[in-house]
């Protein structure tokens, strides 16, 4: 990681503006996320809303939000900022706005739009390379509407639709990769629990131009059925057990920016989720959950390989 100016959780920014009594669930771990990023961007900022949970944080005619915020449908989030990042630059260029009345263009979705119906959207203004910072609260599946699959969804998960005593029988698409693919300025994971590594990669992503994304894992109580006072301990266990790697693209690299060591095993995260509960009980399914731990232990040993090279 490069210099920064967050060295200690003393250092992360004391005024928030992100304002509070919101509708949204208790412990839900995007509203976390969102409120940690948006301390590091500041007020200059203009969220491009898709369809989904934070949509819930308006209230017509009013937002918690001190800066702007506007709304669009699922798949239009990326259109929308390009619409607003046109009439800043418009207005700069006629002289209507001074170069610190500017704002940052956020695009804010859920992981349903960033992984599915709004994904060629965003690979249209990735090529164009739109000069925006693009959110995605990854909550693991479609959680305003009653938690049905995602393509974000872990295997072997229990949602709405897949019911089944395996769970959910796909895996999780590496957004990451996707992204990292189109070779955009800079790409990276974070999780609200981590509040000093996400403020270090808020900060890198807003000294850079040009489109620039980053996953939250936003925990998610009502979804993933466990207390909502769990969510910082639930997004630790995920970072401790490696099945969140927190990692970011720059420069043509991938890097690693915490290496759990020791790391966990997998039932230490998955047994504290109801979304789990069928792995653990009334029988345990071992086939299952050696199967889930094998895929991140061969994850982490493609890591070190890279490493070791």
């Amino acid at each position: 990681m490069s210099k920064t100016s967050f060295q200690r959780m003393k250092d992360l920014p004391s005024a928030h503006h992100l304002g509070t009594g919101t509708p949204m669930c208790a412990g839900c771990g995007g509203l976390e996320a969102i409120h940690e990023i948006y301390d590091i961007l500041g007020d200059n900022t203009v969220f491009v809303n898709a369809a989904g949970c934070m949509t819930l944080l308006t209230i017509y005619p009013f937002t918690p939000f001190q800066g702007s915020w506007l709304y669009t449908a699922m798949a239009s989030a990326p259109a929308g900022a390009q619409g607003v990042r046109d009439a800043l630059d418009m207005l700069r260029h006629r002289g209507r706005i001074e170069a610190a009345d500017d704002l940052e263009v956020v695009v804010l979705t859920g992981d349903g739009s960033a992984n599915g119906m709004g994904l060629s959207a965003t690979s249209g203004a990735i090529d164009r390379h739109l000069d925006f910072l693009y959110l995605c609260y990854d909550n693991e599946g479609y959680g305003n509407t009653g938690q049905q699959y995602s393509a974000a969804t872990p295997h072997a998960a229990r949602t709405a639709t897949s019911k089944g005593p395996r769970g959910y029988p796909g895996y999780k698409k590496d957004l990451f990769a996707i992204w990292a693919a189109h070779k955009p300025p800079y790409v990276a994971t974070v999780v609200g629990s981590d509040p000093l590594d996400l403020a270090r990669k808020i900060e890198k992503a807003k000294s850079l131009k040009g489109p620039r994304m980053i996953i939250a894992l936003s925990p998610c109580p009502t979804g993933w059925d466990y207390d909502p006072k769990e969510t910082v301990a639930i997004g630790r266990l995920a970072v401790k057990t490696g099945i969140w790697p927190l990692k970011e693209y720059h420069d043509g690299r991938v890097v690693h920016t915490k290496i759990p060591h020791p790391r966990l095993r997998v039932e230490e995260y998955l047994e504290r989720q109801g979304r789990f509960r069928h792995l653990f009980k009334p029988r345990g399914n071992k086939k299952l959950l050696k199967e889930i731990q094998a895929r991140v232990d061969r994850y982490w040993m493609g890591v070190e390989e890279k490493e070791d090279g």
